[in-house]
């Protein structure tokens, strides 16, 4: 029988500290692997960081978030991460994973 191990991270993230909240990211993730994690369940809007207010719905933090998440997924090979942001569907913004 093959184990799954399912784990979770608190990360620290700032609302709009794209860098910042990137590293945090990639650091969770690194941790995960090292510790021989599957799947790894990371905070919502973990990207954009939670509590940005009225730039939630901005086009600039939709765009930034996407660019964010096409940056951090090099990084999860071999491991499923969940990851939170806003997301623009059908003219709707969602709070995604």
């Amino acid at each position: 029988m093959k184990y799954i191990n399912v784990g979770s991270a608190s990360l620290n993230q700032t609302p709009l500290d794209w860098e910042n909240n990137q590293k945090n990211i990639i650091a969770a993730i690194k941790a995960a692997r090292a510790n021989k994690i599957s799947i790894l369940c990371l905070p919502e809007l973990c990207i954009s960081g939670y509590g940005c207010e009225d730039a939630f719905l901005a086009p600039g933090t939709l765009a930034q978030s996407r660019r964010v998440l096409h940056e951090i997924a090099p990084q999860t090979k071999n491991i499923i991460v969940a990851v939170g942001l806003p997301l623009l569907y059908q003219n709707r913004v969602y709070n995604t994973v």
